[in-house]
């Protein structure tokens, strides 16, 4: 038998029954199009999240304290442990191919104040002028050591319902009861000093001078005095020597720094470029993305169990037609053709429909969460492929049946 032929009475049948079929197809499409919605948000959001770090912080340095157990790779305490002191941050800008060193630290902030409007703001980053660059800047210019200045992000100045812009003052409550009057000199879209802050700067966030308004200190073991000392430094290096600056930062702080000795106890310098925290970055949404589209490969196995159902259904149904093909000369091969095709069909057309349906709604997932749209090429082509294996894989009991009926008994079969 001709595929054309095979094609033309394959159809013929979906369309007798057009109900059943049709839901067995949209069983196809929900597995299919799930496994694209979850692979392509997930492929979108690594995206953005990569191309936010690549812009922002591509010669970065990151050092901190981090776990020395076995935890997954890239986790640290955060802004935990003031271990970097200001001897050390001395000491890394002179270092070869270094641009600009910039410690990091926390204030205590309850609450921030503009106009009548108060809102809660959990804390702010205590840092330096070279935190901003004038890219960086959406306006005004970066704050000086020594005086009541901030800058806020986009996201904090759109926080009130009067924006907050160059010029205005704000007043913060610090953890500590007291309240400060600091005027805004700059909006900032993003900083070249920070960790990992997320993709589009969307938490509000306050900058102020580490001078007045960080008061950690601790006693440095090279001078034996009182020093300020931060949780995180972030090294700015030269384009062209991220990685030397990496090792000599490494090698600096691990050995002979304050750091080292202020350490305590299960804690060790974990130093990182912004590559380094990218590749963690990629693994850790890759392992989510398998996963989450692993569990909706699973409608696509209940989409198979659809197909095979129906099929043998349709076997059971045609019993009298195919002893009359095979009265008529059609081979065990020709009915077993039949209704492979069909239930190939059933898979294809599952698959055209999926694809698209799972398109767009990953876009809409995408529009939501604010980022762009960034289709995930090969998990589309698993996606068809499996769509229509499934079928044909889900047909070859059904069919095999098929082409064993024997003819003398299918023709007396009521």
């Amino acid at each position: 038998m001709e595929f054309r032929e095979a094609l033309r009475i394959a159809a013929r049948s979906i369309r007798a029954h057009r109900l059943r079929s049709g839901l067995t197809v949209v069983g196809m499409v929900i597995g299919i199009a799930s496994v694209v919605v979850f692979a392509t948000f997930g492929a979108s959001v690594q995206a953005a999240v990569i191309a936010d770090i690549g812009d922002t912080n591509a010669n970065n340095v990151f050092a901190t304290p981090a776990s020395g157990d076995d935890g997954p790779p890239g986790r640290v305490s955060g802004f935990g442990q003031p271990v970097f002191t200001e001897i050390d941050v001395e000491t890394l800008r002179e270092q070869e191919g270094v641009e600009a060193v910039i410690p990091q630290g926390i204030v205590g902030v309850s609450t921030m104040a503009y106009g009548d409007q108060t809102i809660a703001q959990r804390q702010a980053t205590a840092t330096v002028p070279a935190t901003f660059t004038d890219d960086s800047l959406v306006s005004g210019e970066a704050f000086e050591l020594g005086a009541n200045e901030t800058v806020l992000n986009e996201a904090a100045a759109r926080a009130f319902e009067r924006n907050v812009t160059v010029g205005s003052t704000v007043q913060l409550t610090l953890a500590t009861g007291e309240t400060r009057n600091v005027t805004v000199v700059g909006i900032t879209s993003g900083t070249r000093g920070g960790f990992v802050s997320g993709f589009g700067e969307v938490t509000p966030r306050v900058y102020l001078p580490a001078d007045p308004f960080y008061p950690t200190t601790v006693e440095s073991p090279s001078v034996g005095a009182d020093v300020r000392a931060y949780p995180q430094v972030t090294v700015v290096a030269n384009p062209n020597a991220v990685e030397s600056v990496k090792q000599a930062t490494e090698t600096y702080l691990t050995t002979e720094s304050d750091a080292a000795e202020l350490l305590s106890d299960g804690t060790e310098i974990q130093v990182q470029t912004s590559g380094d925290i990218v590749e963690t970055i990629q693994q850790v949404i890759n392992r989510i993305t398998r996963f989450v589209t692993g569990i909706a490969v699973i409608s696509l196995v209940v989409a198979a169990i659809g197909i095979a159902n129906i099929t043998l259904v349709s076997v059971t149904e045609r019993t009298k037609e195919i002893g009359i093909m095979k009265a008529v000369g059609a081979t065990n091969r020709d009915t077993m053709q039949l209704f492979l095709t069909e239930s190939a069909l059933l898979g294809t057309v599952g698959a055209v429909v999926g694809v698209p349906v799972g398109l767009v709604v990953a876009w809409g997932a995408t529009r939501f969460a604010e980022v762009g749209f960034t289709i995930a090429g090969e998990w589309v082509v698993f996606a068809v492929i499996v769509g229509i294996g499934v079928g044909v894989v889900a047909g070859l009991y059904p069919a095999w049946r098929a082409s064993k009926v024997d003819p003398i008994e299918a023709l007396r079969y009521e």
